[in-house]
């Protein structure tokens, strides 16, 4: 499944019509700088996705995690490459994929690896909101 990433010239629009996963704000992390700026100092609750591009489960997950997301306004989700990003995900102790920490005020809150029921995720990432 093809992955939508919105432009940041187009995301102020895309907050007003968050009902749409489309408009959920996801992004790709590029490197360490960017992970510290976009997730560590993010002023919003940020759930990271720890995914490999030849992981199965990890295909499953990521689309299930974006629609979801669509539900919570005040999410964003950081997207990372363990394979394009081995330092980061060493640096958060991630030893398999996927895996999904909830961070909030760049501390790590809570996580899981492998896959969750809908239910389940959703109650994870309801407590990240709250």
């Amino acid at each position: 499944m093809m992955q939508k990433i919105i432009p940041k010239f187009l995301r102020p629009l895309c907050r007003n019509f968050k009902s749409s996963a489309a408009c959920a704000d996801i992004f790709n992390i590029q490197d360490k700088d960017d992970f510290e700026t976009r997730v560590v100092k993010s002023d919003k609750p940020v759930l990271v996705d720890f995914h490999a591009k030849w992981c199965g489960p990890c295909k499953v997950l990521g689309p299930r995690l974006e629609t979801l997301l669509s539900e919570f306004k005040n999410i964003d989700l950081a997207k990372v490459d363990i394979d394009s990003h081995d330092d980061i995900a060493m640096d958060h102790e991630v030893k398999a994929v996927p895996t999904v920490l909830a961070m909030k005020n760049g501390k790590v809150q809570d996580m899981f690896v492998g896959v969750l029921d809908d239910d389940k995720l959703r109650a994870f990432i309801k407590k990240l909101s709250s």
